[in-house]
């Protein structure tokens, strides 16, 4: 079997030197991936060591261990990374989840801040991915009568 996180051909060769400590993470791309698998298996003490000592306090480890333990986790795509590298000390990964929960499938879009501490790349913050509003009501034509009703046409009024 694959590792959960889509790269290597086994947890055990790709995440699992990771997840054991065995291996240190070396990019934050890597160590999101690792964070995924570590949800999908519900390795919840990786999840809390992989966290940044200055915001593990917000971290809920028991509302954590249900929303893995009750997901029914399908893979992760990395849209985009900004620095992370080796030798950088903080990085972006822009990344999207897909789980089943409750019979609703879901995507997780999240931009995740990654900082290195003691040289060990941790999690620090994310920041959920909104999609952009979607327009109900047709926008107004140029030459339409302006909705706010002074009269006027839409492009000599709100529209300007």
């Amino acid at each position: 079997m694959s590792c959960e996180c889509g790269l290597g051909p086994s947890t055990q060769a790709c995440c699992g030197p990771y997840l054991s400590g065995e291996k240190k993470v070396p990019t934050a791309a890597a160590l999101m991936r690792s964070r995924y698998t570590a949800y999908a298996t519900g390795a919840i003490d990786y999840l809390v060591s992989s966290h940044h000592p200055d915001t593990v306090g917000e971290m809920d480890r028991k509302a954590t261990t249900q929303w893995s333990r009750q997901s029914e986790w399908q893979g992760i795509e990395i849209v985009s990374t900004e620095a992370g590298g080796e030798g950088d000390e903080s990085g972006i990964v822009e990344f999207k989840a897909f789980y089943r929960i409750a019979g609703r499938d879901v995507v997780h879009h999240e931009r995740a801040e990654f900082r290195k501490h003691n040289g060990t790349w941790k999690f620090y913050d994310g920041l959920q991915v909104k999609p952009p509003p979607v327009r109900v009501a047709p926008k107004p034509g140029r030459n339409d009568p302006c909705s706010c009703g002074s009269g006027k046409k839409y492009k000599k009024c709100c529209g300007a």
